[in-house]
């Protein structure tokens, strides 16, 4: 059994399978020295973090080559209705190190707690006021281009503000001109820094998995696209001085 977790790279595996779903057996068919998959067949999941204890079904796998540089793998077409569609609840207490365990041993304590209408596709746009999301949950809606996403932030223009997680500091922007707030933060998905000099700066002596591990994205206020500029950058100054931001990442 594969129980996928972030990598690393600070990578989660169900934001792959969100913004590449062709991406995902390569979670699976990925070796690091040691053979994982000793057996026939995998039974593939990866942790689901919406919601806590809970893991979303990936596939079952044969094992048709070990390389030593990874594996080569069939998905069985048996199983592939329920390939991102089956939740289970199981806790992964802390001890539980590795990715591949003995299906026997954890089956038991497996249950299904969703079978949902269609393979998941990424969280769905859940208002302007609950937009709080770290930087790789943004980059699968953003790679796979949610259309509710996407109409949303589109066609309005506002004030975001952007927390550095492990250091408390905050970058206050905002979206104006022809571009809505989908362009803005599609530059820093693509870029890791938007083109903010204090976050070029941080991103260049940390590397993009620095963005991706700490920053995450909120919305203080929306406006619509008709609105002025001169409008929405005296709210973004506004925002600046309540957030003390200019302590932090904007120097302007």
């Amino acid at each position: 059994m594969h129980l996928a977790c972030r990598n690393p790279e600070g990578e989660n595996p169900l934001d792959s399978f969100v913004a590449h779903p062709d991406h995902w057996i390569g979670w699976n068919e990925w070796r690091r020295g040691r053979n994982d998959w000793t057996r026939p067949r995998v039974l593939s999941f990866m942790e689901f973090y919406p919601k806590r204890d809970t893991w979303l079904f990936g596939g079952a796998f044969e094992v048709v080559e070990r390389r030593s540089d990874g594996y080569k793998l069939l998905p069985d077409p048996q199983f592939a209705k329920y390939v991102g569609r089956l939740l289970a609840s199981f806790h992964r207490y802390q001890g539980m190190r590795g990715r591949a365990f003995k299906l026997e041993s954890y089956m038991d304590k497996f249950e299904v707690a969703e079978i949902l209408p269609r393979s998941y596709s990424g969280e769905s746009f859940p208002g302007f006021e609950r937009i709080n999301h770290d930087f790789g949950a943004l980059e699968a809606v953003f790679k796979a281009e949610r259309a509710d996403w996407k109409a949303a932030l589109q066609n309005m223009k506002g004030v975001y503000v952007i927390a550095d997680q492990a250091n408390g500091k905050h970058y206050v922007g905002s979206a104006y001109g022809d571009a809505g707030i989908w362009s803005r933060w599609a530059c820093y998905i693509g870029t890791s820094h938007g083109w903010n000099d204090e976050l070029i700066k941080i991103v260049k002596e940390k590397g993009p998995k620095y963005a991706r591990d700490n920053f995450r994205f909120a919305i203080l206020e929306v406006m619509i696209r008709s609105t002025p500029d001169d409008v929405i950058l005296a709210r973004e100054a506004h925002w600046k001085r309540a957030l003390f931001s200019r302590f932090g990442y904007n120097k302007n």
